[in-house]
């Protein structure tokens, strides 16, 4: 007489053990990559904010703040990383200003991504001799 294996669970454990180890890998590389691309983002709004105040100096021009905002991300992120930055002078709450605006790309797959996506700006109030 042969016995019925509908409830047979020899051999469940391997299957199960891949099954929730591939799940579990999926959740940490997530949750690395979600981390890296708030990393780039904060990255790149210090580099925008520091190139800002540089730029907001009284005796430099906007084309330098917006080199030391590149030099600043190709230092913390690397040459190769694509990131449009851009300066101009502007108004914040009524005093004259300068304004840097970064485009990069948002890191989806370590940091290759949708190019131009992360978009992150800051303002410093303008010097003046006067």
């Amino acid at each position: 007489m042969a016995r019925p294996r509908l409830g047979d669970e020899r051999g469940s454990s391997p299957v199960e053990f891949v099954l929730v180890g591939a799940l579990l890998t999926v959740l940490t590389l997530a949750v690395l990559q979600f981390g890296l691309a708030v990393y780039v983002r904060n990255v790149l709004h210090d580099a925008a904010s520091d190139g800002a105040y540089h730029a907001a100096l009284a005796d430099t021009s906007l084309a330098e703040g917006a080199e030391r905002t590149r030099a600043l991300i190709a230092r913390s992120v690397g040459d190769a990383y694509d990131a449009d930055v851009s300066a101009r002078r502007t108004e914040a709450l009524g005093a004259p200003a300068v304004e840097v605006t970064v485009r990069a790309t948002l890191p989806l797959a370590g940091l290759l991504g949708a190019s131009r996506m992360l978009e992150v700006t800051a303002r410093a109030p303008l010097e003046s001799l006067d």
